[in-house]
């Protein structure tokens, strides 16, 4: 891929649903935080492309903050197969062995039908290499983010799920010709 590629990185708004759920990929986001979106809007570049993955609450954040994204199947969050729905806490409580054995190595480990971090982070690279030169907004999911910076920084899928990333919150990676360079991670613009 030709020329230097400038990604400005944002998790979508909270979601407007239960606290501790894993999410469908249909639940919608809370766009209450409108100094917040003002503020992030402010922060991008007006001449970015805009992308999303097709999750509702990250198309509802990138319209939000002026963008008609492109959607790209590759930047969705991990998938939790049959925990998806379900809160943490009653996974602790009834999920067996399979809920505690995920924990015990959350990078690799897979719930039921879903898939890894692990497997996300390729899938993400895949996705990367997609976009082109110039400047990109990418409105996406946590996991995203952290599998973004997993590549960029040569990191274990281990070491990636370390970094905090926030709701509404702003990671600057740019892919330059002679490798990565991180700008800042988890900026919380307001």
């Amino acid at each position: 891929m030709e020329g230097e590629t400038f990604l400005w990185l944002i998790r979508h708004a909270a979601v407007d649903g239960v606290t501790g759920t894993i999410h469908a990929a249909d639940a919608r986001a809370d766009l209450g935080d409108h100094a917040a979106l003002a503020a992030l809007r402010l922060r991008l570049p007006p001449d970015a492309t805009g992308y999303a993955s097709p999750s509702r609450r990250t198309v509802e954040t990138a319209r939000a903050l002026g963008l008609e994204p492109e959607l790209v199947s590759e930047f969705r969050e991990q998938d939790f197969g049959d925990w998806t729905g379900h809160r943490h806490d009653e996974l602790a409580a009834t999920g067996g062995d399979a809920y505690a054995q995920f924990w015990r190595d959350p990078a690799r480990g897979r719930p039921p039908n879903g898939e890894s971090f692990a497997d996300q982070v390729v899938r993400v690279r895949l996705g990367l290499s997609r976009i082109g030169a110039g400047s990109a907004a990418l409105v996406v999911h946590s996991g995203t983010i952290r599998a973004a910076l997993c590549i960029a920084l040569d990191l274990t899928p281990q070491a990636a799920l370390r970094f905090v990333i926030d709701p509404l919150s702003l990671t600057r990676i740019d892919r330059l010709a002679g490798g990565w360079r991180v700008v800042s991670v988890n900026q919380r613009i307001s």
